[in-house]
């Protein structure tokens, strides 16, 4: 299992938002199609952030899909 897969798992089981880097969810997202329309930044996401999106992978089904 990769980093990506990795990270993804934590998305979906909720184990860690505050510790996910917000660089991995843009790269998660890109891989599953999505587009980005927010500059690059760094560091960690958003706790709310990891929500938002582990609420879209859950609800689409998205979550094993790397």
């Amino acid at each position: 299992m990769g980093k990506l897969e990795k990270t993804l798992d934590k998305i979906i089981r909720g184990t860690s938002d505050a510790n996910i880097a917000f660089d991995d969810i843009c790269r998660i997202l890109r891989r599953l199609g999505f587009d980005e329309r927010i500059p690059r930044g760094s560091g960690k996401a958003k706790p709310y952030q990891v929500k938002q999106v582990r609420n879209v992978l859950v609800k689409y089904k998205l979550g094993g899909r790397l």
